[in-house]
């Protein structure tokens, strides 16, 4: 049977940009057909923005890649048509249990509040996720709206012009010129184009290994993500173990430092590893087997002139956490928004900038925390060995214990709260909503805020009086006005009002609150939306 990983889903076809006499400009060239770079274009190409993706391959990715995608990104992923195809496929969890030898020291929910649309987390194979996207791709391409994915197309050369960019991309039928106002690099952690730019990162490489296995068996595992520490089938290393669609399990195995990766990857090595975890009886076929070595670092800056860096181009985690595609998302998420008001001339260029304060403030929050999930995981010492084993007994009894136990702290949507877009909070209401915070999902009559919220400004009115229509500098803001007859459940009340009766909020295109206040000020707000686009500071 032939699987989708094996399919070209976007085959080289010769193009009539190839065969024009002078090079044809375009909007924005997405670089990279991955999740990061088809999110992008996606993005773009709702707005109207054209954006023409070019990859050197012409198939999705298969190996170990990416298998948890979080709540957050699901959410984006709603606004970008695609949401329910990868919670259909997916498998949908909550629960972790931390496992001590062969103890289990405690358990956790990640979601325990109710009232959201999405779970915590789904387990998805890669290639099936970039899959659903290149379907959405191909749906807004038969409705007309300005998106393109060229299949062996390799960028192998492009220099910033300063009002556009020139690219030189090689083909099987030979190379041709191509210019973009705008390019987005999401070619990977290898990214050629951050390298032609002589670009590099910053950080830490972390001295171990992990055997990576996707393993297709039937087994009596719950859907529940699963963590060993000094397991006696892996002893004095972790293990993990997570359960994916189609009968497909993934399992990270702690190796060490010092090994031979090509042996280590040979199934003669693999098989007994896994059958002393799983049990001698239980049958399994290897579909993926790797190593990988943990690496936590990042650009200096993700936009250098025309040329912006999202996904793994522009940061690398550890994957413990489920930070890697998770903050990318975010990272095309807060960019597309920003660029299409740029490009419409309704915000000056330097709101790009924000995407460098935004987005460089996220990578860090995730780098630190992947690198204490990392130094807890493999303790380079005897003291801080023996620390985390003494936090590991503790922690199945005592409950101030457990927040101490990092086995890879799980991806949460970062809160940009020193971002020069926020403005003054001007409500005593609950923290989880301030200024730089995502907006918090709720029940909303017969579906959810979020879905209403949509992909624009927008001016959430709670239980207060605002004017019908509201347009700042050509931008207009959506109105959702509700009242706490539309608060069945007291969502709402306790995510966006707290102890106040009432409360207007400016949201921004990303879904992340700009603004609060108690009542609709029109000087307040106004001034507001000029600094969430950059005009003012």
């Amino acid at each position: 049977m032939t699987k989708i990983f094996e399919t070209p889903l976007y085959p080289y076809t010769r193009h009539a940009d190839q065969a024009a006499k002078t090079p044809v400009r375009r909007k924005v060239v997405v670089i990279g057909a991955g999740p990061i770079g088809l999110a992008a274009a996606i993005d773009l190409a709702q707005q109207g923005i054209e954006a023409i993706i070019v990859d050197e391959n012409d198939k999705v990715s298969f190996g170990s890649r990416a298998i948890c995608f979080a709540k957050r990104p699901l959410e984006i992923l709603d606004r970008l048509g695609c949401g329910d195809p990868m919670v259909d496929k997916g498998v949908v969890w909550n629960l972790g249990k931390v496992f001590f030898d062969e103890r289990k020291v405690y358990e956790f929910n990640l979601l325990p509040e109710g009232g959201h649309k999405r779970p915590a987390f789904i387990n998805l194979q890669q290639y099936y996720f970039e899959q659903y996207l290149v379907n959405r791709a191909r749906e807004l391409e038969r409705e007309g709206a300005p998106i393109e994915i060229r299949g062996g197309n390799k960028v192998i050369e492009l220099k910033d012009q300063g009002d556009h960019v020139d690219l030189t991309i090689d083909t099987p039928e030979g190379a041709y010129q191509l210019e973009a106002d705008w390019v987005i690099a999401c070619d990977g952690a290898a990214s050629p184009t951050r390298q032609m730019m002589g670009l590099d990162f910053v950080g830490r490489v972390f001295e171990d290994n992990f055997l990576i296995a996707d393993v297709i068996m039937d087994a009596p595992f719950p859907t529940e993500r699963w963590f060993w520490f000094d397991p006696p089938f892996n002893k004095g290393q972790s293990a993990l173990l997570h359960k994916q669609p189609d009968g497909v399990w993934r399992i990270d195995l702690q190796l060490g430092w010092d090994i031979d990766k090509e042996e280590e990857k040979k199934p003669e090595k693999v098989i007994p590893r896994l059958k002393a975890m799983l049990g001698e009886d239980v049958q399994f076929e290897l579909e993926w087997v790797s190593i990988y070595t943990f690496q936590c670092r990042r650009m200096e800056k993700f936009r250098h002139g025309r040329v912006l860096f999202a996904g793994d181009s522009a940061h690398q985690v550890s994957p413990f956490g489920a930070r890697g595609a998770n903050s990318g998302l975010q990272d095309t998420d807060n960019l597309c928004w920003k660029l299409k008001l740029v490009m419409d001339g309704k915000a000056p260029e330097s709101l790009l900038d924000s995407y460098d304060d935004e987005r460089i403030y996220g990578a860090d929050e995730n780098i630190l925390n992947s690198s204490r999930s990392t130094d807890f995981i493999t303790p380079k010492s005897d003291m801080s060995h023996l620390l985390r084993d003494a936090v590991l007994d503790l922690s199945e009894h005592y409950e101030f214990a457990r927040p101490l136990v990092n086995s890879g702290r799980l991806s949460v949507p970062c809160t940009y709260d020193q971002s020069p877009l926020n403005s003054l909070d001007k409500l005593d209401g609950p923290a989880r909503t301030r200024p730089g915070s995502p907006c918090p999902d709720a029940p909303l009559g017969d579906g959810y805020l979020l879905d209403q919220l949509g992909d624009q400004f927008t001016l959430l009115i709670i239980n207060a009086d605002a004017p019908e229509e509201l347009e700042v500098d050509g931008i207009k803001i959506k109105r959702l006005a509700l009242s706490s007859a539309d608060d069945s459940t007291n969502a709402i009340k306790e995510r966006y009002l707290g102890k106040a009766t009432q409360a207007v909020y400016l949201i921004r295109p990303d879904q992340h609150v700009a603004a609060r206040h108690k009542t609709f000020d029109q000087d307040y707000f106004t001034t507001a939306l000029r600094r969430a686009i950059g005009k003012s500071a």
